[in-house]
């Protein structure tokens, strides 16, 4: 599950090179990164919900 954190950095590293690659500024892809970091909590809140829902069930086995 620690790794999924990794994800957004991962994330907009490489958005990063493709904004660097194709000559757009970084202020003009910031919408990128808000969707990448919106999605990217998402998954991870999502992910962390479920873990808590099935930890007492993970106890009992």
């Amino acid at each position: 599950m620690a790794k999924v954190f990794l994800l957004p950095i991962f994330l907009c590293l490489l958005w990063t090179i493709f904004l660097h690659f194709n000559g757009v500024p970084i202020k003009q892809g910031k919408k990128g990164f808000i969707y990448i970091i919106a999605i990217s909590a998402t998954v991870i809140l999502s992910l962390g919900l479920l873990l808590w829902v099935t930890a007492e069930q993970n106890i009992r086995s």
